[in-house]
């Protein structure tokens, strides 16, 4: 596939001065009617050694508004993104609506580096593959634009270009031990290059060949394809993403019956979710309670510090309705942990920041590092939950959200983070009981608003929209775990029994 760029364009310098202003204007044009569309663009700029990567990243600063691009370089991670996914890095710099990122190195560094020099397996290089075609297409379906730009130079261009730098005071320090290395192992990248471009050159975010030999013409191909592109985007609108081949299947509706001469559609309590068979009835005297609480915590702090000791790290999340003891849960596990171990992220309404990116990114920041706990007090599940029932979201914005909440937890768990999902139950007319005890109760009064209330009348809707959650991402490696919360101790003690379970089971994979 590199024969086409491999033909030695070249563009005079007349051509060029003449190209030159005229394609700032342009760029300045797109830039402009980006930000008030506020779609996010995300370049990747990628290829050979030599090629002109760097010269382009400086080239768009000085010809596009530097204030609205953001640039990223990616070279070996560090001790901190070491602690963590893989993908974790590249969301943290993720540019936000209406902004370009340009990626100077990407997610495709690493695989592709490490398969040449034998670190990756085959399989395993093949997946990280699957993985961030999954990840582009995830950016892409939530309004993004990517913009994947490889710079390729022939293996005698390049040995030319090389040298070249090396001989010059002024740039020799840009040419490294390891570029002359890589040098010598062109061929082998050259062949896994291919075989990345060719897996992930997808309809929606496809590759697109620079020939970095003259840097005139690169130049003015980067910039026309980036005009070209945007303008593309721009013309189907803000939230309207490139096609793809995906088919998303909606739940099941509810079942109609017939009522006479008219088909009336069953409501969704006419007929038993998961959460209906739920035992809410179970209840625990107050002296076994401490017993149990006293052995549950004890055994939680020796399973965690077995974890910590083989650096894995530990997310909870608690979902579960208003008044459910999501708080009470929190603060008897933490109680069992060292302070230094664990956060606490509560999650509420997106903020501005947030509401600019993909609706997973304000949860991949918060990720653990190697030997921590981060506990989400309400989680990535909102968007399947209350952005659904209160049509926050699109419906096919939702329906995706299935797919990718059980790609990012597959991530985490290939990283050795052990996933406990916990949803806390109760009945309805346990939480009117408690939301009047928190308005009689001064200290408990601010728990308690006319949005609560509000959220108890969709209680059939989010009855479904738990049932199909449940459905839909409960899996073998991160299942959901509906815990009876009726009554307080009950619940309090079986999120510490799953939590030690879950830890223990992960000392012995």
């Amino acid at each position: 596939m590199f024969e086409t760029a491999e033909l030695g364009r070249t563009l005079d310098k007349k051509t060029f001065a003449a190209l030159e202003p005229q394609l700032r204007v342009r760029l300045l044009d797109v830039q402009e009617r980006l930000r008030a569309a506020k779609v996010p663009v995300h370049v990747l700029i990628s290829g050979v050694d030599g090629a002109g990567k760097g010269e382009t990243v400086n080239l768009l600063a000085e010809w596009m508004d530097p204030r609205f691009i953001s640039t990223a370089a990616f070279g070996p991670r560090t001790d901190e993104e070491a602690q963590r996914p893989f993908f974790w890095r590249f969301w943290r710099t993720l540019a936000p609506k209406g902004r370009i990122g340009l990626y100077f190195g990407s997610w495709y560094t690493e695989p592709i580096v490490e398969r040449v020099f034998r670190d990756l397996k085959r399989c395993d290089f093949e997946r990280r593959l699957r993985q961030i075609e999954a990840f582009e297409r995830m950016l892409v379906e939530d309004g993004s634009l990517i913009i994947k730009l490889w710079f390729h130079l022939s293996k005698k261009a390049q040995r030319k270009r090389l040298e070249g730098l090396a001989k010059d005071k002024r740039t020799r320090w840009r040419v490294t031990a390891q570029d002359l290395k890589n040098l010598e192992l062109y061929d082998r990248f050259a062949a896994v290059s291919e075989q990345a471009l060719h897996v992930t050159s997808t309809g929606e975010a496809p590759w697109t060949l620079i020939d970095g030999e003259d840097a005139r013409y690169r130049s003015v191909a980067v910039a026309e394809h980036l005009i070209e592109t945007i303008n593309k985007r721009l013309a189907r609108g803000e939230n309207q993403p490139a096609s793809t081949s995906r088919k998303l299947v909606a739940p099941a509706a509810a079942p109609k019956v017939a009522r006479g001469k008219k088909t009336k559609e069953v409501a969704h309590s006419a007929y038993k979710t998961i959460l209906e068979a739920v035992d809410l009835s179970q209840t625990v005297d107050d002296d076994v309670y401490d017993d149990q609480l006293e052995g549950l915590q004890g055994r939680l702090a020796k399973t965690w510090r077995a974890a910590k000791q083989q650096r894995k790290s530990l997310i909870v999340v608690l979902e579960g309705w208003d008044a459910a003891g999501k708080g009470g849960a929190i603060r008897r596990v933490t109680a069992a942990l060292d302070a230094r171990d664990y956060r606490i992220i509560p999650i509420a309404a997106p903020s501005d920041e947030e509401k600019a990116q993909h609706y997973l990114w304000r949860f991949w920041r918060h990720l653990p590092p190697d030997g921590s706990v981060t506990i989400y007090d309400r989680s990535w599940y909102g968007r399947v939950l209350v952005e659904r029932v209160e049509k926050f979201c699109s419906e096919d914005a939702w329906m995706r959200a299935y797919d990718e909440i059980n790609e990012f937890e597959e991530q985490l768990i290939e990283d050795r983070i052990v996933v406990v999902k916990l949803w806390l139950h109760i009945d309805r007319d346990e939480q009117l009981r408690r939301f009047r005890e928190r308005e009689s109760i001064e200290f408990k009064s601010f728990k308690i608003g006319e949005e609560d209330y509000r959220n108890r009348g969709q209680w059939d809707a989010y009855l479904q929209a738990v049932h199909d959650m449940v459905e839909r991402t409960s899996t073998t490696s991160a299942p959901w775990h509906l815990v009876p919360a009726n009554d307080k101790r009950v619940a309090r003690l079986e999120v510490l029994r799953l939590l030690c379970e879950a830890l223990e089971k992960s000392s012995k994979d």
